[in-house]
């Protein structure tokens, strides 16, 4: 089992290896073309190597740390975990809301909602989409939702890979037989030489 899961894990850095090798990466955060270039290469060695991408990932964690949990409060707790755990914000203050809606919820049923609990669950969900219609989220946007999350991870680790690359780059500098050398633009690097 042990040698299975290695071979699946070589197979996959390979996968990945393989793109990194094909397609040109331009080290450039600020440059939108740049950043959109990034995250594709990044979403085809996710779709070739079988990766999750940064909403399936979440939705993955939701799923198996939730799946044994009775209860909404319970459920709604382990998100707010779950949230914190990842470093995402709640910029909108949408947590709260949802904590008010079930607190609503359960003061109408008066007892703790189950999530078994079919017409309980129906009116919590009526409330949820009260707070995203408040909010100006729409079920149908969740597509651009995570394409504007990947393209803000894309951009993250564009200005990560610019960081080392500087670093490296003077580090290298102050070595001797470097010291008369022009450093490059990190914009010129082309990844694909230093796999």
């Amino acid at each position: 089992m042990l040698k299975n899961i290695f071979i699946e894990v070589k197979r996959k850095f390979e996968t990945a290896l393989g793109i990194l090798k094909k397609e040109k990466i331009t080290i450039d955060p600020e440059d939108p073309a740049a950043v959109a270039q990034y995250a594709k290469v990044m979403k085809t060695i996710r779709e070739k190597a079988d990766l999750f991408s940064e909403s399936q990932r979440i939705k993955y964690t939701i799923d198996t740390r939730t799946k044994d949990i009775p209860d909404a409060r319970a459920y709604l707790t382990t998100l707010r975990e779950i949230r914190i755990k990842r470093g995402l914000t709640d910029e909108l203050g949408a947590e709260a809301m949802m904590f008010d809606a079930l607190d609503k919820v359960e003061k109408e049923l008066k007892k703790p909602l189950l999530r078994n609990d079919k017409k309980g669950m129906a009116l919590l969900m009526a409330e949820f989409d009260k707070i995203n219609a408040k909010l100006g989220i729409r079920r149908q946007d969740l597509p651009k939702y995570e394409e504007a999350l990947e393209q803000k991870i894309s951009k993250a680790q564009l200005e990560e890979l610019k960081k080392d690359a500087l670093e490296a780059m003077e580090t290298q500098k102050k070595r001797e037989e470097f010291k008369d050398e022009e450093m490059p633009s990190v914009k010129s690097l082309d990844l694909r030489n230093f796999i």
